[in-house]
């Protein structure tokens, strides 16, 4: 387990993180899920496909990836010889935990006749057993070159496939994994809240079950999302996916109301995901100070990974953090 660093009395952590940036040649990535005090010092702020691919574009000698593992996994796939940390390497993903590479493989092996397109939330090694990643935003596009007799394992989320066999008539074998953050929102609470504000639009990431995306009047990405924010016409928007991108909503639109979709307990304070929590400005500070926690992956391993991603990057390139699954559904002004 990352050990807890000691509380730094006296010390100015973004001062001293902005000192071993310029020192380190380092830039630093925040996902849209992170704390808003780490998106606000970050040089880039995203998806993580589109932090790594900005990541692999500069010339900084280190990445320091505010996010989850398979983050700065992929980070390291995309960019091997640059130094990637990550600020806890406990910082895990329930989607990646649900798809253990061993059985995985098994279940490859059993239905020889599919193809594995597999969501980006897995771990290097499930990438390498895959023929295509794709994010939410390329998953549509890539699954239209796909021969309409091609069979298909989706994994490791079923509730983003389940979405896209929807959309799309596609039917998946769907691996059984969910995202605990998503999966954590309230029908009935949904409800209740809409029922308070009747002409607030409701967006949602597709990683959400299939009984609040039907509420949805937009589904899509990170990104997609908070460029739904920027267009829709209303005062109020409600948000069902990890709450800290309202962060991102409020300082560019400080003029409109967004709420976080409730869970069971009729708050948002449950959809917090525990492993993006678990990164701080101190654990930045360490691991840029020390240049630990750090991201290895073995290069045979890698290379396997990489030809994954580089399949949905010629496929599926112009989507790339874009975010949108579809047209709104906008409803009252």
């Amino acid at each position: 387990m990352t050990a807890q660093p000691q509380t730094l009395v006296g010390l100015d952590l973004r001062e001293e993180i902005e000192r071993l940036r310029r020192d380190r040649n380092a830039v630093i990535l925040a996902h849209y899920y992170q704390r808003p005090e780490l998106q606000d010092l970050a040089d880039f702020v995203g998806d993580s496909l589109d932090l790594s691919r900005k990541a692999q574009a500069t010339d900084a000698d280190v990445i320091a990836f505010c996010g989850v593992r398979f983050m700065a996994e992929t980070a390291k796939i995309l960019s091997p010889d640059k130094i990637v940390v990550l600020p806890d390497m406990d910082a895990g993903c329930s989607l990646e935990d649900s798809c253990p590479p061993e059985q995985f493989a098994a279940f490859r092996a059993a239905h020889p006749d599919h193809i594995a397109l597999t969501y980006i939330n897995c771990s290097t090694e499930v990438k390498a057993l895959s023929d295509i990643i794709v994010t939410s935003s390329s998953a549509e596009t890539i699954l239209a070159q796909l021969p309409a007799d091609q069979k298909i394992i989706f994994g490791p989320d079923r509730n983003l496939g389940g979405y896209l066999t929807r959309k799309t008539g596609r039917d998946m074998l769907l691996w059984p994994g969910v995202c605990i953050v998503h999966e954590a929102f309230s029908e009935t609470e949904l409800l209740k809240l809409r029922a308070k504000h009747p002409t607030a639009p409701i967006v949602a990431h597709p990683e959400c079950p299939a009984v609040i995306l039907d509420h949805a009047d937009y589904v899509g990405s990170t990104r997609g999302i908070l460029e739904f924010a920027q267009s829709f016409s209303g005062d109020t928007l409600i948000v069902a996916t990890e709450p800290h991108i309202i962060h991102q909503m409020e300082k560019s639109l400080p003029g409109k109301t967004f709420i976080g979709a409730p869970g069971a307990d009729g708050n948002c304070n449950c959809n917090i995901c525990p492993y993006m929590a678990l990164n701080t400005m101190e654990k930045l500070y360490v691991a840029l100070r020390d240049l630990e926690p750090r991201i290895e992956i073995e290069d045979g391993l890698r290379l396997r990974a990489k030809k994954s991603l580089d399949a949905m990057l010629s496929m599926a390139s112009a989507t790339v953090g874009q975010g949108d699954l579809g047209p709104a559904r906008v409803t009252g002004d």
